[in-house]
């Protein structure tokens, strides 16, 4: 097996200068000979090399065989390539012998309820905190992984270090040593195909520069690190079950950063989400001092409270503190590869930087150890406090409709029992809160031990902490700017686009328990005389039209709402008749059945194609559908979190394949088998990737027939030259000093009579708007248009600078504008210079070119498989887009 640096050290110290470092393990450690070291197992020392995904499941298997007393390894799930999901855990072998009455006992006491003194003391003594520590959640951030193993050979093998002893006897400690193996066998790879006789430190060398995706995300090029709440991932539903299994006190999520910084440890940044408790906050300061103690005396720099925040519920550090960890991202500056020379002339290794994650990790293990008692009760006391919080709150119970949308409620239902929040049922029709729900309504009461963790993901808003926002607002004042790391808005009935309610009114009626084996309900469909009707309600149907298109069904789009007999169908419904459809000994009606069975949608059937109100099967306003052959450009200059969740959903969510295309193959590539081709959000640099010739070959497949989607930044390259295809552009940040000549000139001299006229002067008239952190926003439909079938209004998310001018009328259509500024955010944070400018902008836009349609839509509807209530929509120009094309 190739193993640079571990058979070529001496020529990269000769090369370099720098000594590669020695392994992590502290001085004049004693070890167990019966446990085997990585270079026993791997072939080269700790730190000497990069683990392959692999080569840790294999040393994890070492070391479990050669102390299966005091470690075991679990499989907790794969990846989407089919890699081993693992995590190891390690104690005592006193306490391993009894590990499920333990976990039994954390999980009694992370459960909330009242207990006795007397209860309470016999469970925190047969217990023992958690301390979960993980590594390497995106996959180029490389060195924690070798720490990870570096950490649970030293646990197992050292003899004479007090730490290691008092960790065993007081704690278990679970290592997760690679969460995303596909992003880290896919930096590897790209590593080895580039290194030559010896790592290079040059940081332009091609080694440490990673082609497009990079190594960072997993297959579908998601951000394992924003996906949380969501679950949209198996590499994410897999960790949270684990977890929930064990209820750690600690978890700690480790990363890297840009090469040139330190190390970063918490207390955390601002802002704290405000269900973050001072205790919380005091336990994350006894560990980074303990940390910094550590390293100060490993002579590493470090920094704290910058930058990396606790406010967002997506990242592995704030979810775990919202049920009751303390919750921790360690940040290692990254070697990108085996050596790497900092701006400042510096170098350092990979067995440096597996060294400090390596110091932190065992330092974080003993400081809990230490203070074992004080974790424990104080995660039972979160946990206690969050039934009793949520009893006192007046959102105490969030009620979620599902008749507009059940398949869609049930997913957002799925998600929350998977996260450990109880779900009941409503089995009648009531009214709660003020509001009328029909039987199946979801209700949530948040008097639960995660209740931080329900408010968060079910609010409509979280407020970010004012004098937070007041020194954001200065600093945008005095140029400089914000701090927010991320999203300030996440509300999952905002994004699944469902009618949601909360107060502390207790539901009047009776309720079951939801479970997620509940299986959906598509009964065998009677006889019709006409055929069947598929209302274009919500993903779940447009899922079932694909899939039933793809299996050779004929039917037709109605392009305005229509009723036969006593139902009313909204625009975009399909019929499917018998007449186009049965032929042989089998009826089409059987393989609707059969598809429907796996998603749940509403099917109607029809006695007749007669209408009282609406057009007919027969009219012109029928559009005949087909399943649609999807192209998306793919590669570099596209952006990868866009590219992925693109795919993702038109695949895992709507259940059809996308082919992808790379850009600079597009001008080659046979566009005309294609219906629809989608350029995702793209770099200033995609046309000049793209070719003129890729661009002839785009206004080729436009003015064919073909429905060409644009997303955020290619929408802006749609807009420009060479293209031209969009009548809109980019818009400069709205100004009150524009016109108002604040300052005098004489020649190259200004006059200023004030403060303001002096910072009119100074300021940049032709800037962009202020780049805006995540919030979701209200936007409206022309309800008209084909294109908005499904929807009057919705929420989508927007971040960012981007402004688009609306289109004239006899340009194209603003199918989906944002709302007016008084009611345009839904959820979170904007500057008011961007609400007041983003008012009634497009979100989404439309024109005809040649026989083609171009679609725009200027923020992306698939952000991190948030937007579940947008998936519709993007179903609209996949779907029915090819059917209005001619």
């Amino acid at each position: 097996m190739f193993r640079p640096l571990a058979s070529l050290c001496l020529i990269l110290s000769f090369l370099t200068g720098h000594t590669i470092a020695a392994p992590p393990f502290p001085e004049n450690t004693v070890y167990d000979q019966k446990i085997p070291t990585i270079m026993a197992v791997l072939g080269y020392e700790a730190g000497a090399d990069m683990t392959t995904p692999e080569d840790a499941v294999r040393y994890l298997a070492a070391l479990a065989s050669a102390a299966p007393d005091r470690m075991r390894v679990f499989d907790y799930g794969e990846s989407w390539q089919g890699r081993k999901l693992q995590y190891a855990v390690i104690t005592s072998s006193e306490r391993m012998l009894e590990l499920d009455e333990v976990k039994a006992a954390i999980a009694t006491l992370a459960a909330g309820n009242p207990l006795t003194n007397e209860k309470r003391s016999a469970l925190l003594d047969r217990a023992a905190p958690v301390t979960w520590l993980s590594y390497g959640v995106h996959g180029d951030e490389i060195s924690s992984t070798d720490a990870a193993l570096s950490l649970a050979y030293h646990l197992l093998g050292a003899q004479n270090d007090p730490k290691v002893q008092k960790i065993l006897d007081e704690t278990i400690v679970v290592i997760d040593p690679v969460q995303n193996p596909d992003g880290r066998a896919r930096f590897i790879n790209a590593f080895k195909d580039n290194i030559g006789i010896a790592p290079s430190k040059d940081r332009w060398s091609a080694e440490h520069v990673q082609p497009w995706p990079r190594g960072r995300f997993n297959h579908y090029l998601f951000d394992l690190n924003r996906d949380w709440f969501a679950l949209s991932q198996p590499e994410t539903r897999s960790r949270i079950s684990a977890y929930l299994e064990w209820n750690p006190v600690v978890f700690v999520d480790a990363h890297e950063m840009g090469g040139d910084q330190t190390y970063f440890f918490p207390p955390s940044a601002n802002p704290i989400n405000p269900f973050v408790t001072p205790t919380q906050l005091d336990k994350q300061t006894l560990i980074g001092r303990e940390n910094g103690r550590a390293m100060d005396e490993a002579g590493q720099a470090y920094f704290t409270r910058e930058i990396f925040d606790a406010f967002y519920p997506g990242y592995g550090d704030t979810w775990p503190t919202l049920n009751g960890a303390i919750g921790m991202t360690y940040e290692q500056a990254s070697p990108s590869g085996l050596v790497y020379e900092k701006r400042d002339g510096a170098v350092f290794s990979y067995a440096d930087a597996v060294r400090n994650h390596f110091i932190t990790s065992l330092t974080t293990a003993h400081t809990v150890a230490q203070n074992a008692s004080k974790f424990l009760a104080d995660f039972a006391g979160f946990r206690r406090d969050g039934v009793a919080n949520g009893e006192k709150s007046s959102s105490r119970f969030h009620y979620i409709d599902r008749s507009a949308s059940p398949t869609t409620a049930r997913k957002l239902a799925t998600r929350l029992h998977n996260q450990g929040v109880s779900v009941d049922v409503i089995d009648g029709a009531k009214t709660f809160c003020g509001e009328g729900f029909d039987a199946g309504a979801y209700v949530i009461d948040a008097a639960q031990p995660n209740h931080a963790l329900i408010q968060n993901v079910l609010s409509p808003s979280i407020a970010l902490p004012q004098r937070f926002v007041q020194e954001q607002e200065a600093r945008r004042k005095r140029g400089l700017p914000h701090q927010l790391y991320d999203a300030t808005a996440w509300s999952l009935p905002l994004m699944d686009g469902l009618r949601s309610v909360s107060c502390s009114t207790a539901p009047n009626t009776e309720t079951r328990r939801f479970s997620d084996a509940e299986q959906k309900t598509a009964p065998e469909l009677p006889p019709a005389n006409f055929g069947y009707a598929v209302p274009w309600k919500d993903a779940s149907h447009a899922s079932l039209i694909m899939k039933a298109l793809a299996s050779g069904i004929r039917g037709k789009t109605v392009d305005a709402p229509f009723t036969i007999g006593d139902q009313l169908f909204p625009r975009g419904s399909v019929i499917f008749p018998n007449a186009e459809n049965d032929s042989g000994s089998r009826k089409f009606s059987d393989t609707l059945t059969v598809l429907n069975t796996a998603i749940g949608a509403e099917i109607a059937p029809l006695s007749k194609s007669f209408t009282t109100t609406g057009p007919n099967y027969g009219s012109g306003r029928a559009h005949r559908l087909k399943a649609p052959k999807i192209a998306l450009a793919w590669g570099e200059t596209t952006r990868p979190l866009s590219a992925g969740s693109t795919r993702y959903i038109i695949e895992q969510n709507l259940g059809t394949p996308v082919n992808v295309i790379r850009v600079s193959s597009l001008a080659r590539a046979n566009l005309s088998a294609y219906d629809v081709l989608i350029l995702p959000d793209t770099t200033n640099s995609f046309v000049d990737r793209l070719g003129l010739s890729g661009v002839s070959a785009i206004f080729d497949f436009v003015d064919n027939g073909g429905v060409l989607i644009s997303v955020a930044g290619s929408v802006k390259a749609l807009s420009e030259k060479p293209f031209n295809l969009l009548e809109t552009s980019l818009e400069d940040a709205a100004s009150s000093e524009d016109s108002s000549g604040a300052a005098g000139t004489d020649g190259d001299t200004a006059l200023f009579q004030s403060t303001d006229e002096y910072e009119a002067y100074l300021a940049d008239h032709d800037r962009s708007p202020d780049d805006a952190p995540g919030a979701l926003l209200s936007v409206e439909a022309d309800a008209d248009h084909w294109l908005a079938s499904g929807y009057s209004n919705a929420v989508t998310y927007y971040e960012g600078e981007a402004i688009f001018s609306p289109l004239k009328l006899n340009d194209g259509a603003n199918v989906f504008r944002y709302a007016g500024a008084d009611t345009l955010v839904a959820s979170g944070y904007l500057w008011s210079e961007n609400q007041n400018q983003l008012a009634y902008k497009p979100f989404v836009m439309t024109t005809r070119s040649g026989k083609g349609i171009v679609i725009a839509f200027t923020q992306s509807p698939t952000k991190r498989a948030y937007l579940n209530g947008l998936t519709l929509l993007l179903a609209n120009a996949l779907v029915l887009g090819p059917a209005h094309a001619h």
